[in-house]
């Protein structure tokens, strides 16, 4: 008997652990990045205050993009931000959304020559972006085939300054910020538009994915995500 007893609440505390959600990221500054150890960004701290709202344990972590991105599709009670809600990836994901709505700009290093005036122009340069990032997908989607893929943007950022690439995709708030820090880059044409969201393996419960949501809408009705963009550089397009 109390061999049964005591592997009934070793399985009972496997389930229980089980269920934590498990969130994962990339380095994206200013929506996610560490300082000192810790993790911060706009989307960050959205995650973490809708998470304590809704009452879920869950666990973070920051790693290059496609492995995020992979985890979320595969592992089950793994969700990924700041993911963009498109077509292509709706049907594989449950969503709670949005963390941000924007705009995506092809931009260039300031000073340079490159100025495409259309989509079809740009498909003549060397584009640089994140592998498995939506805008890799975009870009494919577009028809560019000189594509140049990074583990993460900051190396894509890095390559274009060094002249190895000859734009890359961003999004306009990100571009405003960088801007506004003194980066050497200019915009050239608006790429696309979109919502930016948490995007969860489908194993995660409905009742989870409710409970996320409404304390993710309960930040942006009370200020709380339109006051975080602000303090991170970004412009609010959510509300």
């Amino acid at each position: 008997m109390r061999y049964l007893i005591v592997t009934a609440c070793l399985l009972f505390g496997s389930v229980a652990q089980a269920e934590d959600i498990h969130l994962v990221t990339e380095e994206y500054p200013p929506f996610a990045f560490r300082e000192d150890g810790k993790y911060k960004g706009s989307s960050v701290d959205q995650v973490e205050i809708l998470m304590k709202d809704a009452g879920l344990d869950y666990s973070m972590d920051m790693m290059p993009w496609a492995r995020a991105l992979a985890l979320a599709e595969r592992q089950p009670m793994h969700c990924v931000f700041t993911a963009a809600h498109n077509e292509e990836r709706d049907p594989h994901f449950k969503w709670v959304e949005p963390l941000l709505a924007g705009r995506t700009l092809l931009i260039r290093k300031a000073g340079s020559k490159i100025a495409p005036k259309t989509i079809d122009e740009a498909k003549d340069y060397l584009v640089g972006t994140q592998r498995d990032d939506f805008t890799a997908d975009l870009l494919k989607k577009h028809g560019f085939d000189k594509l140049d893929l990074a583990t993460d943007f900051n190396l894509t950022l890095k390559k274009l300054m060094l002249g190895r690439i000859d734009l890359m995709p961003i999004s306009e708030d990100n571009y405003g910020k960088l801007r506004s820090e003194g980066a050497k880059i200019e915009s050239t044409l608006v790429l696309s538009e979109q919502i930016y969201s948490i995007a969860c393996n489908k194993s995660v419960p409905d009742a989870d994915i409710a409970r996320m949501q409404a304390g993710l809408d309960k930040l942006i009705a009370d200020g709380t995500q339109a006051a975080l963009l602000k303090k991170y550089g970004l412009v609010s397009h959510s509300q």
